[in-house]
Protein backbone atom coordinates (compact mmCIF):
# COMPACT_ATOMS: atom_id res chain seq x y z
CA UNK A 1 0.00 0.00 0.00
CA UNK A 2 2.96 2.27 -0.67
CA UNK A 3 1.30 4.13 -3.57
CA UNK A 4 -1.47 5.61 -1.42
CA UNK A 5 -1.54 9.22 -0.16
CA UNK A 6 -2.35 7.77 3.28
CA UNK A 7 0.26 5.04 3.42
CA UNK A 8 3.53 4.98 5.27
CA UNK A 9 6.68 4.89 3.16
CA UNK A 10 8.82 1.74 3.12
CA UNK A 11 11.25 3.50 5.48
CA UNK A 12 8.46 4.41 7.89
CA UNK A 13 7.23 0.81 7.93
CA UNK A 14 10.76 -0.31 8.81
CA UNK A 15 11.07 2.60 11.28
CA UNK A 16 14.33 4.00 9.92
CA UNK A 17 15.54 7.30 8.48
CA UNK A 18 15.74 7.58 4.71
CA UNK A 19 19.53 8.08 4.84
CA UNK A 20 20.27 4.95 6.92
CA UNK A 21 23.13 2.80 5.61
CA UNK A 22 22.48 -0.64 4.10
CA UNK A 23 23.62 -2.58 7.17
CA UNK A 24 21.43 -0.52 9.49
CA UNK A 25 18.51 -1.05 7.15
CA UNK A 26 19.09 -4.81 7.23
CA UNK A 27 19.18 -4.87 11.04
CA UNK A 28 16.00 -2.80 11.25
CA UNK A 29 14.26 -5.21 8.88
CA UNK A 30 15.15 -8.20 11.06
CA UNK A 31 13.89 -6.39 14.16
CA UNK A 32 10.60 -5.51 12.49
CA UNK A 33 10.17 -9.10 11.31
CA UNK A 34 10.46 -10.34 14.89
CA UNK A 35 8.12 -7.64 16.18
CA UNK A 36 5.37 -8.34 13.65
CA UNK A 37 5.68 -12.12 13.17
CA UNK A 38 2.33 -13.80 13.98
CA UNK A 39 4.08 -16.66 15.80
CA UNK A 40 5.42 -14.21 18.37
CA UNK A 41 2.16 -12.32 18.85
CA UNK A 42 2.60 -9.83 16.02
CA UNK A 43 0.09 -8.62 13.48
CA UNK A 44 0.01 -10.78 10.34
CA UNK A 45 -1.01 -7.88 8.09
CA UNK A 46 1.86 -5.74 9.39
CA UNK A 47 4.21 -8.69 8.92
CA UNK A 48 3.27 -8.81 5.24
CA UNK A 49 3.73 -5.05 4.95
CA UNK A 50 7.23 -5.27 6.44
CA UNK A 51 8.17 -7.91 3.89
CA UNK A 52 6.79 -5.74 1.10
CA UNK A 53 8.81 -2.78 2.36
CA UNK A 54 11.96 -4.89 2.27
CA UNK A 55 11.22 -5.89 -1.32
CA UNK A 56 11.14 -2.21 -2.23
CA UNK A 57 14.37 -1.11 -0.50
CA UNK A 58 16.20 -4.31 0.44
CA UNK A 59 18.79 -4.20 -2.38
CA UNK A 60 20.82 -1.22 -3.59
CA UNK A 61 19.14 -1.41 -7.01
CA UNK A 62 15.60 -1.62 -5.61
CA UNK A 63 16.32 1.11 -3.07
CA UNK A 64 17.69 3.48 -5.73
CA UNK A 65 14.61 2.93 -7.90
CA UNK A 66 12.30 3.45 -4.91
CA UNK A 67 14.09 6.63 -3.84
CA UNK A 68 13.71 8.08 -7.33
CA UNK A 69 9.95 7.54 -7.39
CA UNK A 70 9.09 6.84 -3.74
CA UNK A 71 6.54 4.29 -4.93
CA UNK A 72 3.89 6.66 -6.23
CA UNK A 73 3.35 8.94 -9.19
CA UNK A 74 1.64 12.32 -9.17
CA UNK A 75 0.21 11.63 -12.64
CA UNK A 76 -1.68 8.63 -11.24
CA UNK A 77 -3.06 10.65 -8.34
CA UNK A 78 -4.19 13.47 -10.60
CA UNK A 79 -5.71 11.15 -13.16
CA UNK A 80 -3.20 12.45 -15.68
CA UNK A 81 -1.61 9.10 -16.38
CA UNK A 82 -2.30 7.52 -19.75
CA UNK A 83 -3.24 3.90 -20.10
CA UNK A 84 -1.52 1.79 -22.73
CA UNK A 85 -3.44 1.64 -25.98
CA UNK A 86 -4.76 -1.89 -26.56
CA UNK A 87 -3.98 -3.59 -29.85
CA UNK A 88 -7.73 -4.02 -30.37
CA UNK A 89 -10.55 -1.90 -28.95
CA UNK A 90 -12.32 -3.30 -25.90
CA UNK A 91 -15.81 -4.11 -27.13
CA UNK A 92 -17.03 -5.94 -24.03
CA UNK A 93 -20.42 -4.73 -22.76
CA UNK A 94 -20.05 -2.56 -19.67
CA UNK A 95 -22.25 -2.04 -16.65
CA UNK A 96 -24.57 0.94 -16.83
CA UNK A 97 -23.09 3.69 -14.66
CA UNK A 98 -24.38 7.02 -13.37
CA UNK A 99 -22.63 9.74 -11.38
CA UNK A 100 -18.99 10.73 -11.05
CA UNK A 101 -16.99 8.33 -8.80
CA UNK A 102 -14.56 10.18 -6.56
CA UNK A 103 -15.60 13.52 -8.03
CA UNK A 104 -16.91 15.11 -4.86
CA UNK A 105 -13.90 14.03 -2.80
CA UNK A 106 -11.47 15.31 -5.45
CA UNK A 107 -13.17 18.71 -5.39
CA UNK A 108 -13.07 18.65 -1.60
CA UNK A 109 -9.37 17.75 -1.63
CA UNK A 110 -8.47 20.57 -4.05
CA UNK A 111 -10.39 23.07 -1.94
CA UNK A 112 -8.78 21.98 1.33
CA UNK A 113 -5.21 21.68 -0.01
CA UNK A 114 -5.38 25.25 -1.35
CA UNK A 115 -6.85 26.49 1.92
CA UNK A 116 -4.13 24.69 3.88
CA UNK A 117 -1.28 26.08 1.76
CA UNK A 118 -2.67 29.58 2.14
CA UNK A 119 -4.26 32.29 0.08
CA UNK A 120 -2.08 33.91 -2.52
CA UNK A 121 0.29 30.95 -2.71
CA UNK A 122 0.56 29.48 -6.20
CA UNK A 123 0.28 25.68 -6.30
CA UNK A 124 1.87 24.37 -9.47
CA UNK A 125 0.62 20.82 -8.93
CA UNK A 126 -1.86 20.05 -6.12
CA UNK A 127 -1.03 16.34 -6.55
CA UNK A 128 2.72 16.73 -6.14
CA UNK A 129 3.80 13.84 -3.84
CA UNK A 130 5.91 16.10 -1.62
CA UNK A 131 2.97 18.47 -1.12
CA UNK A 132 0.51 15.64 -0.46
CA UNK A 133 2.88 13.98 2.03
CA UNK A 134 3.24 17.23 3.99
CA UNK A 135 -0.52 17.81 4.25
CA UNK A 136 -2.50 16.88 7.39
CA UNK A 137 -3.81 13.29 7.52
CA UNK A 138 -7.43 14.32 7.07
CA UNK A 139 -6.62 16.00 3.74
CA UNK A 140 -4.55 13.05 2.52
CA UNK A 141 -7.36 10.71 3.50
CA UNK A 142 -9.82 12.57 1.28
CA UNK A 143 -7.54 12.14 -1.74
CA UNK A 144 -6.92 8.48 -0.89
CA UNK A 145 -10.66 7.85 -0.73
CA UNK A 146 -11.23 9.61 -4.07
CA UNK A 147 -8.66 7.30 -5.67
CA UNK A 148 -10.29 4.29 -3.98
CA UNK A 149 -13.71 5.24 -5.35
CA UNK A 150 -12.28 5.61 -8.85
CA UNK A 151 -10.60 2.22 -8.66
CA UNK A 152 -13.84 0.54 -7.52
CA UNK A 153 -15.67 2.21 -10.41
CA UNK A 154 -13.18 0.75 -12.88
CA UNK A 155 -13.70 -2.71 -11.43
CA UNK A 156 -17.49 -2.72 -11.34
CA UNK A 157 -17.68 -1.38 -14.90
CA UNK A 158 -16.41 -4.78 -16.03
CA UNK A 159 -19.37 -6.62 -14.48
CA UNK A 160 -21.25 -6.35 -17.76
CA UNK A 161 -24.58 -5.11 -19.01
CA UNK A 162 -26.58 -7.08 -16.43
CA UNK A 163 -25.45 -4.62 -13.74
CA UNK A 164 -26.30 -1.01 -12.98
CA UNK A 165 -24.12 1.25 -10.82
CA UNK A 166 -24.82 4.62 -9.21
CA UNK A 167 -21.84 6.57 -7.79
CA UNK A 168 -21.77 9.26 -5.10
CA UNK A 169 -25.40 8.99 -4.01
CA UNK A 170 -26.97 11.39 -1.49
CA UNK A 171 -27.97 9.61 1.71
CA UNK A 172 -28.94 12.66 3.75
CA UNK A 173 -32.62 12.82 4.65
CA UNK A 174 -32.60 16.57 4.03
CA UNK A 175 -30.46 16.26 0.89
CA UNK A 176 -28.08 19.06 1.91
CA UNK A 177 -24.99 17.37 3.39
CA UNK A 178 -22.75 15.74 0.73
CA UNK A 179 -20.72 14.07 3.48
CA UNK A 180 -23.77 11.86 4.01
CA UNK A 181 -23.32 9.82 0.86
CA UNK A 182 -22.96 6.24 -0.29
CA UNK A 183 -20.00 5.79 -2.62
CA UNK A 184 -21.63 3.19 -4.88
CA UNK A 185 -24.92 1.35 -5.35
CA UNK A 186 -24.57 -1.83 -7.42
CA UNK A 187 -27.61 -3.69 -8.73
CA UNK A 188 -27.38 -7.07 -10.43
CA UNK A 189 -28.71 -10.63 -10.31
CA UNK A 190 -26.95 -11.26 -6.99
CA UNK A 191 -28.79 -8.37 -5.34
CA UNK A 192 -28.64 -4.67 -4.54
CA UNK A 193 -25.55 -3.61 -2.61
CA UNK A 194 -24.48 -0.39 -0.92
CA UNK A 195 -20.71 0.04 -1.08
CA UNK A 196 -18.04 2.11 0.60
CA UNK A 197 -14.57 2.42 -0.98
CA UNK A 198 -11.91 3.10 1.63
CA UNK A 199 -8.15 3.42 2.00
CA UNK A 200 -6.88 3.80 5.55
CA UNK A 201 -3.24 3.72 4.50
CA UNK A 202 -2.41 0.45 6.23
CA UNK A 203 -3.72 -2.84 7.59
CA UNK A 204 -7.03 -2.81 9.44
CA UNK A 205 -8.79 -5.28 11.68
CA UNK A 206 -12.31 -6.03 12.83
CA UNK A 207 -13.61 -5.47 16.33
CA UNK A 208 -17.22 -6.06 17.35
CA UNK A 209 -18.40 -5.90 13.77
CA UNK A 210 -16.58 -2.65 12.99
CA UNK A 211 -13.36 -1.79 11.17
CA UNK A 212 -10.52 -0.92 13.54
CA UNK A 213 -7.12 0.58 12.91
CA UNK A 214 -4.91 3.60 13.63
CA UNK A 215 -6.44 5.74 10.86
CA UNK A 216 -10.05 4.59 11.27
CA UNK A 217 -12.31 7.33 12.60
CA UNK A 218 -15.90 6.73 13.64
CA UNK A 219 -17.87 3.64 12.65
CA UNK A 220 -17.65 3.19 8.84
CA UNK A 221 -19.74 0.01 8.69
CA UNK A 222 -22.55 1.38 10.85
CA UNK A 223 -22.58 4.63 8.87
CA UNK A 224 -22.75 2.74 5.55
CA UNK A 225 -25.70 0.62 6.68
CA UNK A 226 -27.52 3.65 8.13
CA UNK A 227 -27.10 5.61 4.91
CA UNK A 228 -28.27 2.65 2.84
CA UNK A 229 -31.43 2.54 4.95
CA UNK A 230 -32.10 6.22 4.13
CA UNK A 231 -31.85 5.46 0.40
CA UNK A 232 -33.96 2.31 0.79
CA UNK A 233 -36.79 4.21 2.46
CA UNK A 234 -36.67 7.05 -0.08
CA UNK A 235 -36.74 4.72 -3.10
CA UNK A 236 -38.92 1.96 -1.64
CA UNK A 237 -36.33 -0.76 -2.19
CA UNK A 238 -34.55 -3.37 -0.06
CA UNK A 239 -30.79 -3.81 0.03
CA UNK A 240 -29.38 -7.33 -0.18
CA UNK A 241 -26.23 -6.32 1.67
CA UNK A 242 -23.40 -3.85 2.10
CA UNK A 243 -19.71 -4.06 1.24
CA UNK A 244 -16.62 -2.12 2.28
CA UNK A 245 -13.98 -2.28 -0.47
CA UNK A 246 -10.37 -2.12 0.73
CA UNK A 247 -6.91 -2.36 -0.88
CA UNK A 248 -5.64 -5.93 -1.16
CA UNK A 249 -3.04 -5.59 1.58
CA UNK A 250 -5.38 -3.92 4.08
CA UNK A 251 -6.87 -7.24 5.24
CA UNK A 252 -5.57 -10.81 5.17
CA UNK A 253 -8.68 -12.54 3.84
CA UNK A 254 -10.11 -11.62 0.46
CA UNK A 255 -13.60 -11.58 1.98
CA UNK A 256 -14.40 -11.05 5.65
CA UNK A 257 -18.06 -11.52 6.54
CA UNK A 258 -19.21 -9.38 9.45
CA UNK A 259 -22.66 -10.92 9.80
CA UNK A 260 -25.74 -8.72 9.89
CA UNK A 261 -25.67 -5.09 10.97
CA UNK A 262 -29.19 -3.78 11.64
CA UNK A 263 -30.47 -6.69 9.59
CA UNK A 264 -28.16 -6.11 6.61
CA UNK A 265 -25.44 -8.67 5.71
CA UNK A 266 -22.07 -6.88 5.55
CA UNK A 267 -18.68 -7.97 4.23
CA UNK A 268 -15.22 -6.46 3.87
CA UNK A 269 -13.76 -7.31 0.47
CA UNK A 270 -10.42 -6.68 -1.22
CA UNK A 271 -10.35 -5.05 -4.63
CA UNK A 272 -9.10 -8.19 -6.34
CA UNK A 273 -12.07 -10.19 -4.99
CA UNK A 274 -14.76 -7.53 -5.51
CA UNK A 275 -16.20 -8.55 -8.86
CA UNK A 276 -16.33 -12.22 -7.84
CA UNK A 277 -18.24 -11.37 -4.66
CA UNK A 278 -20.64 -9.10 -6.53
CA UNK A 279 -21.40 -11.87 -9.01
CA UNK A 280 -22.12 -14.51 -6.36
CA UNK A 281 -23.36 -12.21 -3.62
CA UNK A 282 -22.75 -12.21 0.13
CA UNK A 283 -23.83 -15.59 1.57
CA UNK A 284 -27.33 -15.28 2.96
CA UNK A 285 -28.12 -12.14 0.99
CA UNK A 286 -31.34 -11.95 -1.00
CA UNK A 287 -30.90 -12.34 -4.76
CA UNK A 288 -32.81 -10.20 -7.24
CA UNK A 289 -34.09 -11.33 -10.62
CA UNK A 290 -36.66 -10.96 -13.35
CA UNK A 291 -39.13 -8.13 -13.14
CA UNK A 292 -38.02 -7.22 -9.59
CA UNK A 293 -34.59 -6.21 -10.86
CA UNK A 294 -36.21 -3.97 -13.46
CA UNK A 295 -38.52 -2.48 -10.82
CA UNK A 296 -35.66 -1.71 -8.42
CA UNK A 297 -33.65 -0.08 -11.21
CA UNK A 298 -36.61 2.10 -12.14
CA UNK A 299 -37.26 3.15 -8.55
CA UNK A 300 -33.61 4.07 -7.99
CA UNK A 301 -33.41 5.97 -11.25
CA UNK A 302 -36.35 8.04 -10.14
CA UNK A 303 -35.07 8.72 -6.61
CA UNK A 304 -31.26 8.74 -6.71
CA UNK A 305 -29.59 12.13 -6.33
CA UNK A 306 -25.86 12.51 -6.84
CA UNK A 307 -23.70 14.74 -4.66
Amino acid sequence: MFDSPMSLSAYEVLRVDVDIDDEGLRRAYRVRLRETHPDTGGDAALFVQVQRAWELVGTPEARAAYDRGRGYAASEWSGGGTAPTPSRPDTRPRARAYGQPGGWRRERYLSLIREWVGRGVDITDPYDPALVRSAPPEIRHILADALAEEETARLVADLGMGYTVWHDVFADRDGVDPEQKVDHLVLGPSGLYAMLSEDFGGPVGVRRGEISGPNVIGAPVTQLVSRARVIARAAGVRFSGAMVVLPDDAILDAVTELGKVRGTPVALVTRSALTTLLRRGIPGAREVGGTELFDIRTRLQQRVRHV
